[in-house]
């Protein structure tokens, strides 16, 4: 099958002032298969934004290439299945109904599908109530609503999402993660970048991790929340002070051992006459990876002098500024 979203050895040049430039991504290759949440995570600066906008066609690549639903990057018509939500929502200062029928209708629906389309995202994203309120009027969780529900009118095949709930109050969060895991069974893939990782973690099949423009880290979340260096250790019958930093709890010990050490430790539980009631191992948060790896001297990109510059592959396509994200 192939993937709904393809980068191939990309990277991105900005210039900068006095011929230096600045490194967005460095030779980035990424791909998300049909049907999966896919959670983008990095620091700032990290190029998040510049990929997201790169897929979409508002830049060109320096070097590398990548194809979205099966076409190069910058296709037109192919935006027409994809759902885009950018991280600072500026939207036309229209009522909310009005202003989904022109974003519905720029992605070629028409009546009556646009008409039924527009009053399923009112519903789904609770909007009914405002539908006919000026958004300029709104609030910054309104807005954010308005903005997921120009991104799912057209019934797309691919969500790419930036920040989608950084607005949203818990209940909304919660909303919104309920609505990416219907459209994930309805066989839509969903690109997610965010920086609330509790979120992430909770939903997202795979994540990346990128850092200074480079992927750091790309897995299954569940394998990646899995320590490869520590285990748990869990026995009964022997006393805390056995092993150090154990708990106690409920007539258990509970304490954690290098995964190198696993079976001297189980071996002096049953000398000491105690028994192993589960060995696991343990369980990290997606924030303690991502501080692993992204800690130290913050970048937006790695800048380059004049003469460094230089020294480099010749570019193409270089566009002025500095990446934002």
């Amino acid at each position: 099958m192939s993937a709904v979203l393809q980068y191939e050895h990309v990277t991105k040049r900005y210039r900068g002032l006095r011929r230096t430039s600045v490194l967005a991504l460095d030779d980035f290759s990424l791909s998300i298969e049909r049907g999966e949440i896919f959670g983008f995570l990095g620091p700032n600066g990290a190029g998040k934004t510049t990929a997201i906008h790169l897929a979409v066609g508002f830049m060109r690549a320096t070097r590398g290439s990548g194809a979205m639903l099966g076409r190069p990057f910058g296709h037109a018509p192919t935006r027409r299945r994809v759902g885009f939500l950018a991280e600072n929502v500026a939207l036309y200062h229209r009522p909310a109904a009005k202003l989904l029928r022109f974003y519905g209708a720029l992605n070629g629906l028409r009546d009556p599908q646009l008409a039924r389309a527009v009053r399923d995202v009112l519903e789904t994203l609770e909007l009914n109530d405002v539908a006919d309120r000026n958004i300029g009027k709104f609030s910054r969780g309104m807005l954010q609503r308005v903005g997921l529900a120009q991104a799912l009118v057209n019934d797309p095949d691919l969500l790419i999402l930036d920040e989608p709930t950084s607005a949203l109050d818990p209940l909304g969060r919660v909303a919104v993660r309920e609505l990416l895991l219907r459209a994930r069974h309805a066989g839509k893939t969903v690109f997610l970048s965010s920086h609330l990782l509790s979120e992430v973690e909770l939903i997202c099949d795979r994540v990346g991790i990128l850092h200074r423009g480079r992927l750091e880290r790309l897995g299954r979340t569940s394998d990646l929340l899995e320590s490869s260096e520590q285990c748990e250790v869990v026995a009964g019958g022997v006393p805390p002070t056995a092993f150090p930093q154990a708990v106690s709890e409920d007539g258990l010990v509970r304490f954690a051992v290098g995964c190198t050490a696993q079976r001297a430790t189980i071996e002096r539980v049953w000398s000491l006459g105690g028994e192993i009631v589960r060995v696991n191992p343990v369980k990290r948060s997606l924030e303690d990876i991502f501080v692993e790896l992204t800690s130290g001297p913050s970048a937006i990109g790695t800048r380059l002098s004049g003469e460094a510059a230089n020294d480099q592959r010749p570019t193409t396509n270089d566009e002025p500024g500095a990446p934002d994200d």
